[in-house]
């Protein structure tokens, strides 16, 4: 399993997880309760409910770099181009935008 903290302007707002059943993002319920809160994308409206995809989420997936700059990604970090979430998780730290995803380390049984 890996999982992600998603936060807007550097505030906890969700959390990204993939893992056997595929991947699932459900917002921080102190996030939820401000008064201010936005949702990370138009496509994810804030609700208490999780979203549930076999697949990474269109809105994340756009977040990783395309073209050359993923090229560099894929050949200095030995990246697997197919593995969507570890990109996301290598590349998508400090990304264009207010949005930014940071790994959460797991532990291992």
């Amino acid at each position: 399993m890996r999982k992600a903290a998603i936060k807007i302007e550097d505030q906890l707002a969700g959390w990204l997880t993939e893992d056997e059943q595929g991947y699932h993002f459900v917002y921080d319920q102190a996030y939820v309760r401000q008064p201010h809160a936005r949702p990370v994308s138009l496509t994810l409206p804030i609700r208490e409910a999780p979203y549930v995809s076999n697949m990474l989420f269109p809105f994340f997936d756009g977040l990783i770099p395309e073209g050359w700059l993923l090229d560099i990604a894929e050949k200095n970090w030995k990246l697997n181009p197919r593995d969507r979430m570890g990109l996301l998780l290598a590349c998508c730290k400090d990304c264009i935008g207010t949005v930014s995803v940071e790994a959460i380390k797991m532990d291992e049984p």
